[in-house]
């Protein structure tokens, strides 16, 4: 028995029509961090316990700073769309569901942009 069209099985879309772009955006933002997380910590924790001057000059190199943003955007959509797909699986009460969909979204922008603007601020 299928539940969608022709059309949609041959384009490789759901019943919601967007559960394959959100499988392929899950896919890459997992993989895009298995690096990223690597060269993020490692400027990281080689400062860690080190002077504020020190801080400042590590991530105001152009590098590190743009790992960071980069390690930023990629977590935090990667967060937002996998608290979304939990949210929208178990959460069955409308108004509920709503809710916490729409704490995800702000609380990852709100953190994203703060982790944005404290990088462009360091390398600025």
């Amino acid at each position: 028995m299928h539940y969608t069209t022709d059309k949609n099985r041959v384009l490789g879309l759901g019943s919601a029509k967007d559960g394959t772009s959100h499988w392929w955006n899950m896919r890459l933002t997992s993989i895009a961090l298995i690096p990223l997380t690597i060269l993020f910590v490692l400027p990281f924790a080689y400062n860690l316990g080190a002077s504020h001057e020190r801080v400042l000059e590590a991530y105001s190199h152009p590098i590190n700073a743009i790992i960071t943003l980069l390690f930023f955007v990629t977590a935090f959509k990667h967060l937002h769309d996998g608290l979304q797909e939990v949210v929208l699986d178990y959460v069955h009460a409308p108004i509920l569901r709503n809710a916490l969909l729409f704490a995800n979204t702000m609380f990852c922008w709100l953190f994203g942009l703060t982790g944005i603007f404290a990088v462009l601020r360091i390398a600025l």
